[in-house]
């Protein structure tokens, strides 16, 4: 009995995309996630959390959001719906990673870590809703999202070097610094997380359960760590200017600097005008960008190796032929 070959693998027999095309695949994963975090915080933002009153349908008798409930109602069920763009966007990149030859396994688990985070995910998206907004779930989807996009970063820088051993282009204490500023921003994100859990905006008006912290005491905590995020990222630059580290990575580290400087004008302001909610938006969006800047800029200070563009071995998909060499064609024509 002939073996029965999965979905995947007759993809990859018929369809064979160029390196680009699975590159662009991978950003668009990074793009769908950060607009993934800026959605779900423009749910909170307009007091949408609970504008479906429940999951996985919208209301106990609905599956889609009914005219009492107003644009909440539109806005919840709207932010549930482009779940389901993120899955085919992972989906794409997870059929053209597998489909690509030669076939690389660490890019193809990078895609279904991607869809696995997804969906576990929209399932804490849903206990949010079931437990009425708590502050402690909240905060979890948050930091969930963080996650995948993470993974999707992981997966564009993947997708653009080959699959050698790493290796340093940097003393091992730069390299070292360069992840101790991840942790230190890693540590900011929970930090802004738990802000948002203490802070007026619970993402309904009914009144929300909220962290039982004081609000300008973790908000404190959370500037201090802004400045330690400061002070680590100008400490990598001198080191990597003393080491003549790439140039790749300098400019990382000033897009960096960028994102970082726009960040504290931007906590200032809504510190200081009372927590408008386009502003608070504007700085979820620049968190999300932040973190894209600091694992770019620890993930380009070790290299492995060329990408392989193609297989030499594998034949061309059926219905296409590959051109002859310059060279051959030349010999042919004489």
């Amino acid at each position: 009995m002939p073996n029965t070959l999965n979905p995947l693998e007759l993809i990859a027999r018929r369809w064979q995309p160029s390196a680009a095309f699975v590159r662009r695949a991978a950003l668009a994963t990074v793009v769908m996630a950060v607009i993934i975090v800026v959605t779900g915080g423009a749910v909170r933002l307009s007091q949408s959390g609970l504008g479906c009153s429940t999951w996985p349908k919208c209301t106990p008798d609905s599956l889609t959001p009914t005219a009492a409930m107003g644009i909440n109602g539109l806005i919840e069920f709207g932010n549930r719906m482009l779940t389901y763009v993120l899955c085919a966007v992972v989906g794409l990149f997870i059929i053209a990673a597998r489909a690509r030859a030669p076939r690389r396994r660490s890019l193809t688990r990078l895609g279904w870590a991607q869809f696995w985070l997804v969906t576990s995910n929209a399932v804490i998206g849903g206990v949010t809703v079931l437990t009425g907004l708590n502050p402690y779930i909240v905060s979890s989807h948050f930091l969930a999202a963080t996650a995948l996009l993470t993974v999707a970063v992981l997966s564009w820088k993947r997708a653009s070097e080959g699959d050698e051993e790493p290796r340093d282009l940097v003393a091992r204490p730069a390299r070292q610094l360069a992840w101790l500023l991840v942790a230190a921003t890693g540590a900011l994100t929970v930090i802004g997380t738990v802000v948002t859990g203490t802070g007026p905006h619970a993402g309904d008006a009914k009144k929300v359960h909220r962290i039982p912290l004081d609000w300008q005491e973790i908000t404190q905590l959370h500037v201090d760590f802004v400045y330690i995020v400061v002070g680590l990222s100008v400490a990598l630059w001198f080191t990597l200017r003393a080491v003549k580290a790439p140039a790749a990575p300098r400019r990382m580290l000033l897009e960096l600097f960028a994102g970082i400087a726009a960040q504290g004008v931007i906590g200032y302001v809504q510190y200081f005008t009372g927590l408008p909610e386009i502003v608070i938006g504007l700085h979820m969006l620049g968190s999300a960008l932040v973190w894209i800047c600091v694992l770019r800029v620890s993930l380009s200070l070790r290299d492995r190796g060329p990408l392989q563009e193609k297989d030499p071995g594998r034949p061309a998909p059926s219905g296409e032929q590959e051109a002859p060499e310059p060279q051959a064609a030349s010999a042919l024509s004489r």
